[in-house]
């Protein structure tokens, strides 16, 4: 394949489930739409952790959170791993950030040859409270999602805008400056992440009566799960909603949808009218989903498709228009995916890693993996892995029975399988699957040691519970809210 630019787009919080593209009835996402129907549209794309730092990380290096640490919000990537990013540049191509980062500092070295208007970790620290593992404190930040829920503007919607305008300056002005080849283009937005406050012109299209509600919902009908217990007890987002805020929160979200659109949208357009479409591809994705108040979830942290499942959406010259390919990919596929775009081969060690290039999975290859997902963050007791094994979702905990999904006969996910008796060698042929990629108990017992180092090396547990609960991540120029 002849060496082409990478456009990268990506969007923070983005339940795939939101978008025309992907089915929804109700969400406009024209540009998207417009992108999918120009490339490809991948059907089961997940996030390799679904929080920020470690999905990001997993981005960003290739690899699994499990070979390289970076396991929660309080301890975040700086560079120690290399990066697409590193090997890009490293090979003479200009290769640049614009938006959300999510790493520890600019003061590392983290790959790129300039970071525009960064949004990084709190301190360099992040979320400290997420490091504690045990005896979950409630999270006293998590009135925010609620009470953010309205029509309006926020930092990040004007943060939001202030990167859609670097990058359609940088395509006018700086793409491949001073340089014969290809570039790669990192843009990052923070919609639909919350303050759940939409834009007017975004939030009216969505009107309160007309707005779904959440899947499982009322109270009766919440699976019961310990793990999921263990989250919605210590973020307990939902204790401070009502039906009313409930529909605002709906309305809001998908109004950041369509919101985050339309930036894409306007980057997009300006690539066509730079003249560089025919010789860039692009990807959209997002770092993980959200729960969006479905089973009383709301936030990430979980192995839902809501919000470990991601939106993929590639396109540009070679590749088929209007295609849906579904086979299991996930962001550990970008990394090889963003060299053979710029033409840069992998070396031996990097042959190695989990990923395959999604220009081979679109021309029909079959990875030799199983896609695999893990967290160790806030909320949780015990570490979750899932993997995707054909129609079946299979996710473990060390701590707790399993669940298991048929996402061909239930691709809502309300009947768990996790204890059904006739299907006792289906898990136990995914749990074989699973240790194939890591020994659970073991990545759980590493994760939960580092952790327990990182809250004594700054201060104990009650040091970092009093430090407060972040909430969101500040953008450039805001300063952090521990209430």
């Amino acid at each position: 394949m002849k060496p082409k630019n990478m456009l990268v787009l990506m969007s923070d919080e983005h339940n795939p489930k939101t978008l025309g593209c992907y089915g929804h009835p109700m969400v406009q996402t024209p540009n998207l739409d417009a992108l999918a129907a120009k490339g490809v549209r991948f059907t089961d794309a997940y996030c390799n952790s679904p929080i920020c730092i470690p999905a990001r990380a997993t981005f960003a290096t290739g690899q699994y959170i499990n070979r390289i640490g970076f396991w929660d919000n309080g301890d975040p990537y700086e560079g120690s791993v290399p990066s697409w990013h590193h090997r890009l540049r490293g090979a003479g191509h200009p290769v640049e950030s614009i938006g959300k980062l999510h790493f520890r500092s600019t003061d590392d070295d983290n790959g790129f040859v300039e970071e525009r208007i960064p949004l990084h970790v709190v301190e360099g620290l992040g979320d400290l409270m997420g490091l504690v593992r045990d005896d979950l404190p409630v999270r006293g930040g998590s009135y925010k999602i609620a009470r953010s829920a309205k029509m309006g503007e926020s930092e990040y919607t004007d943060y939001d805008r202030n990167i859609t305008d670097h990058a359609i300056h940088w395509l006018q002005d700086d793409a491949a400056k001073d340089s014969d080849k290809p570039w790669t283009l990192f843009v990052s937005w923070v919609c639909p992440h919350f303050p759940l406050t939409a834009p007017e012109e975004f939030f009216k299209l969505y009107p309160l009566d007309q707005v779904p509600w959440p899947k499982q919902y009322d109270k009766a009908e919440r699976p019961q799960h310990p793990y999921l217990q263990d989250y919605a007890g210590s973020l307990n987002y939902d204790e401070y909603f009502d039906e009313e805020t409930v529909r605002v929160a709906v309305a809001a979200y998908f109004g950041l949808c369509s919101f985050l659109d339309d930036n894409i949208g306007q980057v997009l357009r300006a690539l066509e009218a730079a003249g560089l479409s025919d010789d860039t591809h692009v990807l959209y994705t997002s770092d993980h989903g959200d729960n969006l108040g479905s089973r009383g979830l709301w936030g990430k942290s979980t192995m839902y498709e809501e919000t470990a499942a991601v939106p993929m959406i590639m396109a540009g010259p070679g590749l088929p228009e209007g295609a849906i390919c579904g086979t299991h990919v996930s962001h550990v596929d970008c990394y090889p995916t963003f060299l053979e775009a710029n033409g840069v081969p992998l070396t031996e060690q990097e042959r190695a890693y989990p990923g395959d290039s999604l220009f081979d999975i679109i021309d029909g290859a079959t990875p030799r993996r199983n896609v695999f997902s893990e967290y160790h963050a806030m909320g949780s007791t015990t570490g979750a892995f899932m993997i995707r094994h054909g129609k079946y979702k299979f996710v473990y905990y060390p701590k707790y029975e399993p669940q298991l999904y048929d996402l061909e006969s239930d691709p809502e996910e309300v009947n768990d399988l996790g204890t059904d008796p006739d299907l006792a060698e289906v898990r136990a042929e995914c749990e074989q699957l699973l240790r194939r990629i890591c020994n659970p108990e073991e990545v759980d017992a590493r994760a939960k040691r580092r952790q327990g180092e990182q809250v004594e090396k700054h201060g104990g547990r009650d040091a970092v519970i009093a430090r407060g609960d972040l909430g969101y991540s500040p953008p450039p120029g805001f300063e952090p809210d521990f209430k």
